[in-house]
């Protein structure tokens, strides 16, 4: 049996970045994907996405980001990732959707199917994009119309001329609304009144927003979105959408109805559409066997050393959701796994 210093689960931006690291300091490992090919997360986003959308993406350990542009995210990263797995010689298996990690005997032994893999550590990065969360209403399953979440937003014209509820309080929720709203009647709802940025966001204030959910994680709490502690902001293509009143947010709607929803004062808004734009929990259920998780929750992180069992580091996870957090993560469970395996030795 072949014994590997470490498993990596996810090939997006802070699963690349960490194998890479673990190769650069000659430790065994090797990365599985769920995906059937490269670009993580990128791949499935929705066509209207362009590289200047998403204000540019940190480069990948020893790379060159791709430039900002009018192309599509789902097209540019995915070939950026997969040049990179070849270039920096990166051992990815795909398609592979792990199931379980169990402890046996002191080894971390990985679970797909029939397949399975065995540790001494493991560098998890599978992110949240595969665990989209829709929260439960009454009457929603009496809604006539169709409902969507942002992971499978299909672009603007599958709203065209279909009154649409859009339910979400995030930068998704913003941008979505920026494409619906100028192809149909929207309405816009949110749990608590969004927090709008009036001011730059500048490097020290991101710093500051990400202090936030570190501090979060390192409690053993379930971790916030950066967003919600940064604030929103309208982008340039966002202002014909704020000019059709797209953003006068209503609060959340109480019950859904076959054709529409019903707020707590008893009004009612007809839709045909609701369209959920509520985010994404950690994909982090095959863990679940190793018992990571605290009493508030969350997975109680040191760094992204999990408190519960150091064998394993979560990347991608919290405050290392964003492109440049998750390369910085991957540096930094790459140094955790070689700690540990230092201090596993030195016990020996």
């Amino acid at each position: 049996m072949d014994i590997l210093d470490a498993v990596v689960i996810g090939a997006g931006q802070a699963g690349l970045s960490a194998a890479y690291h673990l190769g650069r300091r000659g430790l065994s490992h090797l990365v599985l994907d769920a995906d059937a090919g490269p670009g993580g997360a990128w791949q499935h986003r929705w066509d209207s996405l362009t590289m200047r959308d998403v204000h540019g993406i940190a480069a990948l350990p020893d790379s060159q980001a791709p430039a900002l542009s009018e192309r599509r995210a789902s097209d540019v990263l995915p070939a950026y990732f997969g040049s990179y797995e070849q270039q920096h010689d990166i051992r990815v298996l795909r398609p592979v959707r792990v199931e379980r990690v169990t402890d046996e005997d002191g080894l971390l032994v990985t679970q797909a199917g029939e397949r399975t893999w065995t540790s001494r550590t493991l560098v998890n990065a599978t992110g949240t994009w595969s665990h989209p969360f829709v929260p439960r209403y009454p009457g929603m399953e009496t809604f006539a119309g169709e409902q969507l979440h942002t992971a499978a937003y299909p672009g603007p014209e599958h709203f065209r001329g279909r009154r649409t509820v859009v339910v979400g309080g995030g930068a998704s929720a913003v941008q979505l609304l920026g494409e619906v709203a100028l192809v149909t009647e929207t309405v816009w709802v949110t749990r608590r009144p969004p927090v709008w940025r009036t001011d730059d966001f500048t490097p020290d204030a991101g710093r500051a927003a990400v202090a936030l959910v570190e501090e979060r994680v390192r409690r053993g709490l379930p971790p916030a979105s950066v967003v919600s502690v940064t604030g929103l902001a309208l982008r340039e293509q966002e202002r014909a959408a704020e000019q059709l009143g797209a953003y006068q947010r209503r609060p959340m709607f109480a019950s859904v109805e076959p054709d529409g929803v019903r707020f707590p004062d008893g009004t009612f808004e007809p839709a045909e559409i609701i369209l959920w734009a509520t985010g994404f929990r950690p994909a982090v259920t095959h863990l679940g066997p190793l018992r990571l998780r605290s009493p508030q929750g969350g997975i109680q992180l040191d760094g992204t050393t999990a408190v519960a069992d150091p064998r394993v580091q979560l990347v991608g996870y919290g405050p290392s959701a964003s492109t440049i957090g998750a390369n910085r993560a991957g540096r930094a469970a790459a140094r955790g796994v070689a700690q540990w395996l230092d201090r596993a030795r030195a016990s020996a």
